[in-house]
């Protein structure tokens, strides 16, 4: 017999959506639109992934093996077809403080961790937990990124020749200006211009890709003087090698690599599993979190132990593939070979390629991203979830996309808790033999167990009190306490109390808590052993 955590491992990667079609099937007409919705996707990850690998610390190279390694083994095994996963600025700001105090190799045995931390959360089949994410905070991730994307644009409007300019855009580089700015903004305007008209005259070729050849035909023919990919790093590589990362073996290395690794893993499974889920709502789909989780643990193991510097989903870059008709994993492995192809014999073309291009490009995906029906439903979703869209919103600008997908989780949490706590009171009436009936409406739990408590009027209730829990649940140890309390002090007052109507799973929770002891499997009765060890009828349904 297999030990249980290969069963695990293998009804972990057991998904059905592996297949390499679409609904549509595989045609000749299908393989031309994922060939060329993966080379525009390529053409997209080039500038973003230098940008990225600046922001590091690292050198370009670094962030492009990452983007072919992580981008080809999650579109090979991830749990959406259609994805595109590389190096992302999220993990790219947190890599840099490593980079700068430890070195490379220490960043690159991290990305090793970094993956295998990943794997086991989806060994674990922890990616589900994603679906506790409620629909204000997938609202706020979405246009918070898009203003993070469109912000990352800016740094092109820079004068070429720093690598602030090229990378994080802080605190260094010349903006343009004058007839430079001029001509930096048309190229852009008439790139969205291309993509927004090319859909209306033919569907043969991908907007965007069309954008881009178009725009890059005018600037080559006339030879304008713009800045171009080949100014922000040459991409000019041989094929990524086999590396050990060269770091000592010992717990000191762990206590500086375990931190960051775990930050890192973090990240990237947020931003890929609601990644996931977006794409999911375009095409379609659901499921695979577990799937994506082992893919890019997988995928990030690689990289770390052949110089990338780890990686991710890519939003911008998914949105440009399932825009472009981008449905299948073929999409994804040619955006990866073509920017090997890139790296190995294409770089002098492709760094003759106009920034302003690709950044009409991104500016495109911005307007897609963005959620702008969110701006109209403000005022009619109630307050606490337009609290959290734009909570949500603003700390993934000016935070990270973790700290703000946690933050509204918390507080959408807590919203929760408070709305239900408040929802516990309980219809009182009175029975034919005398006793006090309390029917408990509302959930008990740690949010409504003070209320719980003050729903009893002891110096008022007769000598038999009844409590009807057929409108209500008892959900945790707070709510045990919270009845153990109130069932005390009847027994103090000389006074019985009986709990009637209580649900199977909440019996089972009272007897996993040792509070509960049955006496009879048919329609039982129950008893209920309170702290001060005092014995009190609770009567089955039926009694």
């Amino acid at each position: 017999m297999k030990p249980a955590i290969f069963g695990l491992f293998a009804n972990s990667i057991a998904f059905p959506d592996l297949r390499w079609t679409s609904d549509e099937g595989l045609s000749v007409g299908r393989i031309r639109i994922e060939l060329l919705s993966g080379l525009t996707v390529a053409l997209a990850l080039v500038p973003e992934a230098v940008a990225f690998a600046f922001v590091a610390g690292v050198h370009p190279l670094v962030g492009l093996y990452a983007a072919f390694l992580v981008g080809l083994v999650t579109a090979l095994l991830g749990g959406r077809p259609g994805m595109i996963s590389g190096a992302t600025g999220a993990l790219a700001v947190v890599m840099v403080a490593l980079v700068a105090q430890h070195g490379v190799e220490y960043l690159f045995a991290t990305v090793v961790l970094m993956g295998g931390l990943q794997l086991f959360a989806g060994v674990m089949q922890w990616g589900r937990f994603i679906r506790l994410v409620p629909h204000p905070v997938m609202l706020g991730f979405v246009n918070g990124l898009a203003i993070v994307i469109f912000l990352a644009q800016m740094t092109q409007f820079k004068a070429p020749g720093s690598t602030e300019a090229a990378g994080h855009g802080a605190g260094g580089g010349t903006w343009l200006s004058g007839e430079p700015l001029y001509l930096m903004l048309g190229l852009v305007v008439l790139t969205m211009g291309i993509i927004w008209l090319m859909p209306r005259v033919t569907k043969v070729i991908p907007a965007p890709l069309a954008g881009i050849g178009i725009v890059a035909a005018v600037v080559i023919g006339f030879g304008l003087d713009v800045p171009r990919v080949g100014d922000l790093a040459s991409i000019e590589g041989g094929l990524p090698l086999f590396h050990v990362p060269l770091v000592p073996l010992t717990w000191g290395t762990l206590e500086i690599i375990l931190p960051y690794a775990v930050i890192l893993a973090a990240i990237g499974l947020i931003e890929s599993l609601l990644t996931l889920n977006l794409v999911g709502e375009m095409t379609g789909k659901r499921g695979g979190a577990s799937q994506e989780c082992i893919a890019q643990g997988l995928a990030n193991t690689l990289t770390g132990f052949f110089g990338g510097m780890g990686g991710c989903a890519m939003i911008g870059q998914s949105m440009i593939n399932v825009k472009s008709g981008g449905r299948t994993r073929i999409a994804g492995i040619s955006a990866a070979l073509f920017l090997l192809l890139f790296i190995l014999v294409g770089s002098s073309v492709i760094e003759q390629i106009p920034l302003a291009a690709l950044v009409g490009v991104m500016f495109m995906v911005v307007i897609g991203t963005f959620a702008w029906n969110s701006l109209r439903i403000l005022r009619r979703v109630p307050m606490t979830d337009a609290f959290v869209i734009i909570l949500v919103t603003v700390v993934t600008v000016y935070a990270d996309l973790a700290v703000a997908v946690v933050v509204g989780v918390i507080v959408s949490a807590l919203a929760y808790a408070w709305n239900n706590a408040r929802r516990i009171h309980a219809k009182i009436s009175e029975n034919s033999e005398g006793a006090k009936v309390y029917q408990i409406q509302g959930p008990l739990f740690f949010g409504s167990a003070d209320g719980f408590a003050e729903l009893f009027d002891l110096g008022a209730d007769p000598e038999q009190v009844i409590v009807d829990f057929a409108d209500s649940r008892v959900v945790d140890q707070s709510a045990l306490q919270a009845i153990e309390a109130v069932a005390a002090k009847y027994q103090a007052a000389g006074k019985r109390i009986q709990l009637v109507h209580l649900s199977r799973d909440c019996h089972a929770l009272l007897s996993k808590a040792g509070h509960l002891m049955v006496d009879s499997d048919d329609d039982p009765d129950y008893g209920l052993v309170v702290n001060y060890s005092v014995r009190i009828g609770i009567l089955g349904e039926g009694h």
